[in-house]
């Protein structure tokens, strides 16, 4: 190996663990009982223990932290539209929104009930899907959980990728080569799990 790329290799790796040391002191400062006192204000929408009832509303229980964290900020700053939560998002403090995260990530996860003949033919297109979303649709670092989502609210989300009202550079392209058909498939298939 050459020097020039071994040094590269050392201040990657360097500053790879310095990110993860970072992150792993604010998932440590986060305050899930702090938290749950504080998703009181977002039952009305999400439901009970993040388990929302209406498709028009994600489920949160079982969501990653991180991605949380990033929509909340999303919202509050403009970035992401939606009036509820743009409201909802600008009194929260940056210390309310890690307290949230943790709090909805550990709650128990549910598995959305589907078509199963539709499921099916999502899972022979969704390896586009896990390759960033995780193996089981669980979600990694800022990728959202898919997993037990509701697939009318996925589809919705997905769709706005593909009309560009929702910004997140590779789905929207990702989106973009999806048929009505495809949508409709890969979110009843991504909730199934």
């Amino acid at each position: 190996m050459k020097k020039s790329n071994f040094y590269n290799s050392i201040m990657l790796s360097t500053l790879c663990l310095f990110g993860t040391l970072i992150f792993a002191a604010s998932a440590i400062a986060a305050d899930v009982k702090a938290g749950e006192k504080k998703a009181s204000a977002c039952t009305n929408c999400h439901g009970l223990n993040g388990i929302s009832v209406d498709a028009q509303f994600p489920v949160l229980a079982g969501q990653r932290p991180e991605y949380i964290v990033k929509q909340l900020k999303a919202f509050k700053s403009g970035s992401r539209q939606g009036p509820i939560m743009k409201n909802m998002a600008q009194g929260l403090s940056d210390e309310d929104m890690t307290d949230l995260a943790a709090y909805f990530s550990s709650l128990q996860p549910r598995t959305a009930v589907v078509d199963p003949k539709l499921a099916e033919l999502g899972e022979k297109q969704s390896a586009m899907c896990l390759g960033c979303h995780g193996k089981g649709a669980e979600g990694r670092m800022q990728f959202p959980r898919l997993a037990g989502q509701h697939p009318d609210y996925l589809a919705k989300q997905l769709k706005a990728f593909k009309s560009g009202t929702r910004k997140g550079s590779p789905m929207n392209a990702i989106a973009k080569n999806l048929s009505e058909e495809d949508i409709e498939a890969l979110a009843a298939y991504l909730g199934s799990l």
